[in-house]
């Protein structure tokens, strides 16, 4: 067992991890050589404004009574500049965003796993390709770019990381912090010789990161008092600086100027996916040769914001994010980013059409010198007979392009040079895609390859250990040598063959996986030939109605992942399983308390998504709910503690649970509280946040001291996760776990009534049953067809437990004011725990009772686990064909993260599973006192 769940474990690390290699690795190459406008540049200096979390709409619509937001950027876009739409990429993250804004490229998904933060790859940027950069912001976003660059040019001036507080009295101090330290220094520099000299120089970039947005966006919403007056504030900071700036420079028209934003923000206050209000944000540029107002009779958007924000008359230009970079290398004359992707957005610049011309030109060689190199790349890792490149840009038609382009410029066509050069640029892209994703088929064919095996695998392993329906064969010793000779031959041809392409050592992971995994498969062909006789034998028709019915089933849960009332649907044809199976003759009460049970869950799936508006009365009322519950449970325990034997023993018992209870009607005290002070502007209060982490700390322990008998168990459990829950909880959450744990203890109960329903067994009391009496053996029974049923009803279960609240797979569904009870700083890491942590009890509640259903109805935990895992794997494969890396980011992010799920899903529950073996195999010598209970 143990070498199988390790196998397992293994198998499944392999195709989580496959998907990151296969469809979202680095693009980045390099390589290149640096490639700048041969012209002399309009500007000596830029100065950047990124106001982080800031909307375009919140920026550019009026107030009710008219008034700009922002009177002085209004003025810039009305009189003095040009303004459009910066269109931003999934995953809307501070990071990403400002890896594109000033390195001209879209950060791969590997950043995710160091918080956005440090450089997962090394990248070129215009700060590093600048001659001075002086930066003022945030700690968690300067730090990358000084790292990332060469030499001792890029100045960083942060804050203290403490001060990103969501729960402080005002954001908008971290955006004055940073004006202050801006105006101080120039205010110094003008008694510093090296400073002043340095400041006068060419190429020189100033970057003002101004975080008070986004901190109160997420504290108080983006509809807020708060947000829209740090936006009043962050207006007015621009004026005083610019101000500032050009009566430094002696008003010599040299210096350029941006504002926009890394990402925008939804308006219940997260970002991350791919929403409009996360991905539209605002960009207004003027200054040194930037193109000044363009009156525009009529121009056509797919949105209606133009006239929403009355701008229809002042020309609109929209750019992608990533289009920033080039547009500020070609402002101040800089190299272009080595790995930029964007494209010089013409209509911004007010210079020569010859300069437009060449600027577009060093655009197009810079990306085609990154086609050529990841072109090489693949043509020295792949065979000559087997490399088939890339057509549309083959080596002449590169030099007949450059050529047309370079004659175009010297005759002075500029308009077709610029046409060309966009039209190669668009090839050059199309290209790095096309290099990108080479090997795609071939390694997704190889993971498809080894799903299917391993799932055949397990099928056969059930079907031989666990059931009846095959009989032992004799191994052929011969056969098995030959047959293991012919995959080791198999596993060396693949690897000789991955070994003379040089091929990175994943690759010889993935395409020797299917080699020992279909061994395995082989090797049963007796059992398969044997299988097959049997089910020949079967009724048809009853065969083809039990695979019909799985598929429906599977799918189903497929199809919850992306509509959650599908999930409402599945329960309240649990609902009526009672009256399918003729139970309800045989237990009415308990059937009756099960569909009501299933009834009421099934509402949770059709509510809004959590997050969306705090309801802090509801997260109240569940935790008084919860204490109800609970003095009704003890209620019936004092009874039978009146005549009990061992009063000690149980006195004992019962201090626990009145310590849980008290730990439930704490935390729901300081859920009270804290979100009380914060509404207050109070900040989180420091007993409410030591209370939170101690209540964090003991529920478990509290749990381990309960007596190990079914309902006793099951209670403590319910309240110690409770008392966490309710800690994490903004809403009507708080009272999913009740409903959930309401309907897992019906399920247990019910589970019962079906076991002696199909005479696999006599009726047991429930009450007797103990989680640490380890079964005999023997008792257990072979699998029955209800046993993929019970199975079934675990991972639909579970993936309720998921969705239950909302659509989890997107990153911007976590609302951050659920965990405001332990901590208000940010922190990526901290934060992300926690709401794993809230994501992650009910499922505790659900793999408890499933374990509880395997102890009460004489099954080893390994055999129904391994149906578990066939249902699960089935999705899996599903969700492995749905990953894109195409279309709407919407989409893109949502599909990995329900194939990152399905497949932690997997893995998890192999870990449990695992965990269970060990704590129900191994015993440590550790006095223990006698348990006795009344039967």
């Amino acid at each position: 067992i143990p070498v199988f769940i390790l196998a397992g474990l293994l198998v499944h690390c392999v195709f989580l991890v496959s998907i990151f290699d296969i469809y979202f690795s680095s693009p980045l190459v390099h390589g290149m050589t640096p490639r700048q406008t041969p012209l002399p540049p309009p500007a000596k200096r830029l100065v950047l404004f990124v106001a982080d979390g800031l909307r375009a709409d919140s920026l550019y619509e009026l107030n009710s009574n008219g008034t700009p937001r922002a009177p002085y950027l209004r003025s810039i876009l009305e009189n003095n500049g040009s303004w459009g739409i910066s269109h931003t990429r999934v995953p809307t993250e501070s990071r990403p965003g400002h890896v594109a804004l000033i390195a001209g490229f879209y950060e791969d998904v590997s950043a995710v796993a160091k918080g956005w933060k440090e450089n997962p790859v090394e990248f070129d940027s215009v700060f590093n390709e600048s001659k001075y950069t002086w930066s003022w912001g945030s700690p968690d976003i300067l730090p990358m770019f000084a790292k990332g660059a060469t030499g001792d040019h890029v100045y960083t001036f942060c804050y203290a990381a403490e001060s990103e507080d969501f729960g402080a009295e005002d954001a908008a101090k971290l955006d004055i912090w940073v004006f202050d330290h801006v105006k101080s220094f120039f205010n110094s520099s003008r008694s510093n010789q090296t400073l002043f000299s340095a400041l006068n120089e060419e190429k020189v970039v100033l970057f003002l990161h101004l975080l008070g947005i986004d901190t109160n966006g997420h504290a108080h919403r983006p509809n807020s008092r708060e947000y829209q007056e740090n936006i009043k504030q962050v207006d007015e900071g621009v004026k005083e600086i610019a101000s500032l700036i050009d009566s430094f420079y002696g008003n010599d028209g040299k210096t350029a100027f941006i504002l926009t934003s890394d990402h925008g923000m939804t308006d219940w206050g997260s970002h991350g996916a791919g929403h409009p209000s996360e991905t539209l944000t605002p960009l207004i540029v003027w200054g040194a040769g930037v193109n000044y107002p363009q009156k525009v009779t009529s121009q056509f958007f797919e949105d209606n914001f133009l006239k929403e924000w009355k701008l229809e008359n002042l020309k609109r230009i929209d750019v992608n994010q990533a289009d920033i970079a080039p547009l500020m290398a070609s402002l101040i004359g800089v190299p272009f980013p080595l790995n930029s992707v964007g494209t010089l957005p013409l209509e911004y610049l007010n210079c020569s059409a010859h300069f437009k011309a060449e600027s577009m030109f060093t655009n197009a060689v810079q990306i085609l010198e990154q086609f050529k190199v990841k072109m090489n790349q693949k043509k020295e890792t792949t065979l000559s007979f087997l490399f088939t490149p890339f057509k549309p840009l083959s080596d002449s038609e590169q030099i007949n392009l450059l050529k047309k382009i370079r004659l175009y410029i010297q005759q002075q066509k500029y308009d077709e040079a610029v046409s060309l050069c966009k039209t190669l640029i668009n090839l050059a892209l199309e290209g790095l895609s096309y290099y990108h994703t080479y090997d795609r088929l071939f390694l997704g064919l190889s993971i498809a390859v080894s799903f299917v095996g391993w799932t055949t695998y397990v099928i056969l392993v059930i079907i031989k250990s666990h059931t009846n329906l095959t009989k032992t064969v004799p191994t052929n010793e011969k056969k098995s040598t030959v047959l293991f000779y012919g995959f080791v031959s198999a596993g060396m041809i693949i690897a000789f063959f991955l070994l003379i392409q040089t091929c990175p050592w994943t690759y010889y992971v993935y395409c020797l996986l299917p080699v020992p995994v279909w061994y395995a498969v082989v090797r049963e062909i007796p059992v398969i030939q044997d299988l097959a006789t049997n089910v020949l034998s079967l009724h048809i028709g009853q065969s083809i109605g039990f695979l019909f019915v799985c598929i429906v089933g599977i799918e189903i849960l497929v199809f919850s992942f992306f509509y959650r009332s599908a999930l409402t649907v599945g329960l309240l044809v649990f609902a009526g399983w009672p009256a399918i199976t003729r139970l309800w003759i045989q237990a009415k009460t308990r059937a009756l308390v099960w569909t009501l049970l299933c009834v009421l869950l099934a509402i949770f799936p059709l509510m809004p998504v959590v997050g969306r508006e705090p309801n802090i009365p509801l997260v109240v009322a569940a935790g008084l709910l919860t204490l109800l519950i609970s003095f009704f449970s003890l209620y019936k325990e004092l009874a039978s503690l009146c005549r009990s034997e061992n009063k000690y023993r149980d006195n004992e018992d019962l201090k626990v649970y009145f310590y849980q209870m008290f730990s439930v009607a704490l935390s729901t005290y300081v859920v009270s509280s804290t979100h009380n002070s914060l509404a207050n502007k109070q900040g989180l209060p420091v007993m409410n946040q030591i209370t939170s982490w101690m209540t964090l700390v003991s529920s478990p322990v509290l749990l381990l001291l309960s007596p190990t008998f079914l309902f006793q168990r099951l209670l403590s459990i319910l309240l110690s996760l409770m008392s966490t829950y309710l800690l994490l909880s903004t809403g009507y959450e708080a009272l999913f776990p009740l409903a959930l744990f309401g309907l897992m203890f019906a399920w247990i109960n019910m589970e019962q009534e079906a076991l002696q329903h199909y005479g696999l067994s006599l009726k047991q009391k429930l009450a007797v049953f103990n989680f640490t009496c380890a079964m005999d053996i023997t008792q257990f029974r072979q699998l029955h067809l209800d046993d993929v049923r019970r199975s079934f009803f675990f991972v639909f279960f579970i993936v309720t437990a998921f969705f239950g609240t909302g659509n989890i797979a997107s990153i911007n569904s976590f609302d951050p004011a659920s965990v405001y009870c332990f901590l208000t700083v940010f922190s990526p890491f901290m934060m992300g725990g926690l709401l794993l942590l809230k994501v992650a009890i009910p499922f505790v509640l659900v793999s408890c009772a499933f374990e509880a259903v395997q102890v009460t109805t004489q099954l080893s935990s390994k055999s129904l686990f391994l149906i578990v895992l066939v249902i699960s794997d089935i999705m899996a494969l599903h969700f492995f064909f749905l990953v894109k890396d195409y279309g709407s980011w919407l989409d893109i992010g949502t599909s990995i993260s329900h194939y990152v799920l399905v497949m932690s899903l997997t893995i998890f529950m192999m870990v449990m599973n695992g965990l269970a073996q060990l704590l129900t195999t191994q015993r440590l010598g550790l006095p223990r006192r006698t348990k006795h209970h009344s039967t």
